[in-house]
């Protein structure tokens, strides 16, 4: 596993240059996350495909100052996709990133051959007291991001190291993340997307239930959901096999 940076874009991949000839999976992660959230899916997947997980601007080790449109957000990938010369991208998103991911099926259909969403909905809206906790108690929100976003069953230290790139962040980016999501509303378009979905839900995910993921699942018509026991709103730290098997069988599905 490689990290790079390219114009200000900060990203991991599993091999540099990227293979021209091969599918690129572009991870994106969510609110307040970085890159180091897809570690285990760009290190085990790197034999399949070509994998990169990118920093989202203000986040990890790319430049700027964030966003707080999901809009705003899609830009920056494609201008991203564009730089870094990303053969056959497929993006798959978590929470925040799979609202671009949607967004980048429902905008740019012909760019991309598929795509996955996981933890995340055709509508995303935020507690009030987590705008309130970033803005009057940023350690609070920290530390009790394990209660919120982890399934009980998960070890702590597996969140450790997401904790710490997340304490570096400013706390006006997170909250822009989450006012993305807040205002974020696709849910008479998803239907337009017509390339095959891998939709991802988790037993125990508080933010997004598993009612999001099933409703995605009805309204696009090329959709097929995974859903995956023992964790919550960080499957993929916290489950990150089963992810990557779920990604393996996709791949694999539809010869991407």
């Amino acid at each position: 596993m490689e990290e790079q940076n390219i114009s200000g874009y900060g990203f991991i991949c599993g091999r540099w240059p990227l293979d021209q000839n091969q599918s690129s999976l572009l991870f994106i992660h969510g609110s307040g996350g970085s890159s180091i959230m897809w570690e285990h899916q760009v290190e085990s997947l790197r034999d399949r495909v070509n994998t990169i997980a990118i920093d989202l601007p203000g986040h990890g080790n790319s430049d700027g100052d964030g966003f707080n449109t999901v809009i705003d957000y899609t830009h920056a990938i494609i201008e991203f996709i564009k730089i870094a010369r990303m053969p056959k991208p497929i993006p798959v998103g978590l929470s925040l990133g799979g609202a671009i991911v949607q967004q980048l099926l429902i905008e740019d259909p012909g760019t991309f051959s598929a795509g996955v969403l996981i933890n995340t909905g055709a509508r995303l809206r935020v507690l009030q007291l987590i705008f309130e906790m970033i803005e009057n108690n940023f350690d609070r929100y920290i530390n009790s991001m394990g209660d919120f976003s982890v399934s009980e069953k998960t070890p702590p230290e597996k969140l450790e190291p997401l904790l710490k790139e997340t304490a570096r962040i400013k706390p006006e980016i997170i909250a822009g993340d989450f006012r993305a999501c807040d205002t974020f509303d696709v849910m008479g378009k998803i239907a337009d997307i017509s390339v095959p979905v891998l939709i991802i839900t988790a037993e125990e995910d508080k933010l997004t239930p598993v009612k999001y993921g099933m409703y995605l699942e009805e309204h696009i018509e090329k959709a097929h959901r995974v859903h995956i026991m023992d964790a919550g709103h960080l499957a993929p730290l916290e489950q990150p096999d089963a992810i990557n098997r779920a990604l393996r069988n996709f791949l694999d599905q539809h010869n991407l």
